[in-house]
């Protein structure tokens, strides 16, 4: 074999090897820390092309560093094994938003981005390199503020007997963990579960109710999202966002419905979960009361805020594990997003790419191979985040030191 053709079978082993040839391997346990959630790119860099306004980019930056310029400059952020400064993580975010100021053409912007940007890949998940995405948006619904006949499903405010207790006060072993508990005596218990609220009534008569909605199902979706707005019979309409949760695990009505045989793959989205739950109102207390977890709101002046307290932008803001990946992060993602026709339907998935920012986490949206896409209000969001759920590729960047 010529030099030159062994010398090349050599370069190529040792990509290979090294899991650089863009087959990366996948993970055998669970990411647990910062450092197996993100692995560093040295070697083919994505195209960086961005399908969307880059105003809407722009708002998003903007927002962010609203988040940054509270903390202190010196706080460490854990990119994978590596770490930055808030300082940092600003300037970085500073430069991309001069960049696009300057408005360059998609090629020029590529080349500026690979050369100036250091780049983790997210690991994925267990089995599988790549991460699934799926998507949330801002619902509306039907509200009132006093309860009657057919509203009677409430809404509640955080309880003031739930507390969060951080773990690692108790043992370095714990860093990063707490627990969401409330105080029985002189015992520490788990809060009350949905059914707990739900259906035995646990919280009532304590003046925690913000407003009543028509339907459970309408309560439950809210709780998914995080976040909607409530349309009133005067006109006005109440926005309210996420406060905290009950501490329980989140756990798939979806999943349940899957397991149980009610409806198969092809019918599964948000909606398809909807017309089923309708159509089959018997068992909506046993699928709902799967899933233990319950959410408190808030009244919102603006939103919906993230998990950092700035609005979610639409189609740039990403919820992530925030015990694994950093907060406030710039992220560019590959995945696929759904072509609507006229009549609200489906006619295909195409492939797209854009920038987006780390800005919120969410109960279900856990380990280094999960990520929810923030699509905004309105029918096109609603169906997009109602069906998106495809593997793809999450990138963090920051500038090269």
């Amino acid at each position: 074999m010529p030099h030159m053709a062994k010398t090349l079978l050599r370069f190529l082993l040792l990509l290979t090897l090294m899991g650089l040839t863009g087959c990366y391997p996948a993970l055998v346990k669970q990411a647990h820390r910062p450092d197996e959630a993100l692995t560093r790119v040295r070697f083919f860099y994505p195209t960086f092309r961005d399908d969307i306004q880059i105003e809407s980019l722009v708002l998003a930056l903007e927002r962010n560093f609203e988040y940054l310029h509270r903390l202190n400059p010196d706080k460490i952020f854990y990119y994978g094994p590596d770490k930055f400064t808030c300082r940092q993580v600003l300037d970085s975010q500073e430069a991309l938003l001069k960049l696009i100021k300057e408005n360059p053409n998609p090629d020029t912007l590529n080349k500026a981005v690979r050369k100036q940007f250091r780049l983790y890949r997210a690991t994925g998940r267990v089995g599988n390199s790549k991460v699934l995405f799926t998507g949330y948006f801002e619902p509306i619904f039907h509200g009132r503020l006093a309860p009657d006949e057919t509203f009677k499903y409430p809404i509640y405010r955080q309880p003031d007997d739930l507390v969060k207790i951080d773990l690692s006060l108790f043992s370095k072993k714990f860093k990063g963990q707490s627990i969401v508990a409330r105080i029985d005596g002189n015992r520490v218990i788990p809060y009350y579960s949905r059914r707990n609220i739900e259906m035995e009534k646990a919280l009532q008569e304590r003046n925690l109710e913000i407003a009543w909605l028509k339907d459970p199902v309408d309560v439950a979706f809210l709780h998914i999202q995080g976040s909607g707005r409530l349309s009133l019979p005067d006109g006005n309409t109440v926005r309210v966002g996420y406060k905290a949760s009950n501490g329980h695990p989140y756990r798939s009505i979806g999943r349940y419905l899957l397991d149980m045989g009610f409806m198969n793959r092809e019918q599964m989205s948000m909606q398809g979960i909807r017309k089923y739950l309708t159509e089959h109102p018997d068992i909506i207390n046993e699928v709902l009361d799967h899933n233990p977890s319950y959410v408190f709101f808030h009244v919102l002046d603006s939103g919906p805020l993230g998990n950092i307290n700035v609005p979610v932008t639409p189609g740039r803001s990403l919820a992530l594990d925030d015990r694994l990946f950093p907060k406030g992060a710039l992220a560019f993602i590959k995945c696929r997003k759904p072509v609507v026709n006229d009549q609200g339907e489906i006619t295909k998935w195409k492939e797209f790419s854009r920038f987006v920012l780390n800005q919120d986490t969410g109960g279900a949206i856990k380990g280094a191979g999960r990520a929810d896409l923030f699509w905004g209000s309105g029918p096109y969001a609603e169906i997009a985040a109602g069906h998106m759920q495809h593997d793809g590729m999450l990138y963090i960047l920051i500038k090269k030191p």
